[in-house]
């Protein structure tokens, strides 16, 4: 062997040694080919040898364990984690949580699945926002009591109603008006301004202090039809007018006339008299002596629509009774008013009909057939509940008196003046209604 030789002798022999090498596995690529066998090699050349150290041990201090720089420890080390490796389960969002192989754990999360995660509960956290927000702006516009929520259901309904109070009855022409007096209509007129602002409906509080107000005659206590006339003139878009008098008071605030009344005027209403007729009026007219009429106005409920209806009274133990009623603007009402306010009905009956214009309206329904088409009749204790003291003719008839059970949405002390405390029914009813509405729901949103 040369001294130029390395371990393998000249260079045609190691030439010759790694072509004989390949040649025992002719298929194998170059880089996939065996190394030579343990036994095929010798011992390489020390630091001391011509020639020096075998080229992969350059660099080396000793020549012991680094044979061609890839030692068998590395190469057995090596084997093993490359199958250790190939061994671990795949992490995919569609794989079991276990090896099928080796039933061992899954790998810890991975960021990719996290942030797919993170993403899809950021999605359902927006709508979760969106929906508290929608809930907090429904809140705010339609159930709280603010000015937004007023003009907001002004503009949806509201401008179409309008409340008629009458104020200063009398005007102290009669009779001198005490401190007491003042102080109903003060409670009074309070609560109907509060009732319109919540739910945007329109107030005409109204002077009904005895004047000569007609060149003819003072007519006192007939002037609510002309003041209804006229309210309707000043408000032409308007479509129902709710007439209230000053002992009236609104018990729950929190009820509008849309889901009181208006939205199922049908299931509130009734057109036939006979339901409850303490006036025992014949309801229908007898055919025989009104064959001229069609069959509406023969019928005891006309013609049963709730379009026709444009004139909502309710009834006491005397009769029909007007300190709270509700009327429609239509063709209908406007020929009623004028023939109501004919004063050639008042000329000729006033000093017989005792009840005034509520005497009158009663006459016209029992004698004009047209008027009885388009009026319907609504429970009292719907809109005009009487306190005790009134209906002495009737204490116990339950569907008179206002019932706190109930929570009754009006009460009208009528003839509190005759022999009655008008201020300390107010005050009761005042501060009743504010026991009934003071929970901690009903204080944040009345």
């Amino acid at each position: 062997m040369s001294a130029g030789g390395g371990f393998w002798g000249s260079n045609s022999d190691n030439n010759n040694a790694y072509a004989g090498s390949r040649a025992s596995t002719p298929n194998l690529p170059l880089s996939r080919s065996h190394s030579p066998l343990p036994s095929e090699r010798s011992s390489p050349p020390t630091s001391a040898s011509s020639g020096g150290m075998w080229p992969g041990r350059k660099g080396t201090s000793n020549g012991s364990a680094n044979i061609g720089g890839y030692s068998p420890a590395r190469k057995f080390l090596g084997k093993h984690l490359r199958k250790l490796s190939t061994s671990l389960p795949i992490y995919s969002p569609f794989s079991p949580s276990y090896s099928s192989s080796y039933r061992t754990p899954s790998t810890p999360f991975p960021l990719g699945r996290l942030w797919s995660c993170f993403s899809l509960k950021r999605s359902k956290l927006n709508t979760f926002l969106l929906l508290v927000g929608a809930f907090v702006i429904f809140v705010f516009t339609y159930l709280h009591h603010n000015p937004v929520s007023s003009k907001i259901r002004y503009a949806s309904g509201g401008s179409k109603i309008v409340i008629i109070l009458a104020a200063n009855q009398g005007g102290g022409v009669m009779s001198l008006k005490g401190a007491k007096e003042w102080a109903v209509e003060r409670d009074s007129i309070a609560n109907k301004k509060a009732y319109a602002e919540r739910w945007g409906y329109h107030l005409e509080i109204k002077d009904m202090s005895t004047k000569k107000r007609y060149a003819h005659e003072w007519r006192e206590s007939w002037e609510k039809v002309d003041v209804i006339k006229q309210t309707m003139r000043q408000h032409p878009k308007a479509e129902w007018f709710w007439w209230m008098d000053l002992h009236t008071f609104i018990m729950e605030p929190s009820i509008s006339l849309h889901s009181h009344i208006f939205r199922h005027i049908q299931n509130t209403t009734y057109r036939d008299i006979n339901i409850y007729n303490p006036l025992n009026i014949t309801h229908p007219l007898p055919k025989s002596d009104f064959f001229y009429l069609d069959g509406v106005s023969l019928s005891p409920v006309g013609d049963d629509k709730a379009e026709s209806i444009n004139l909502i009274i309710p009834q006491d133990c005397g009769g029909f009774n007007l300190g709270s009623f509700l009327i429609r603007r239509s063709e209908w009402s406007e020929r009623l008013l004028d023939i109501w306010w004919d004063p050639i009905g008042y000329e000729q009956k006033h000093m017989e009909w005792e009840h005034k214009e509520q005497d009158s309206l009663e006459y016209l329904y029992t004698n004009q057939p047209w008027v009885r088409t388009g009026t319907a009749f609504i429970p009292q204790r719907m809109i005009n509940s009487f306190p005790p003291g009134a209906c002495a003719e009737t204490p116990d008839d339950k569907r008179i008196f206002y019932d706190e059970k109930d929570r009754d949405f009006v009460v009208n002390m009528a003839g509190c003046e005759w022999g009655r405390d008008c201020w300390g029914e107010m005050v009761y009813y005042r501060q009743l209604s504010e026991r009934l509405n003071s929970g901690w729901w009903k204080k944040s949103f009345r």
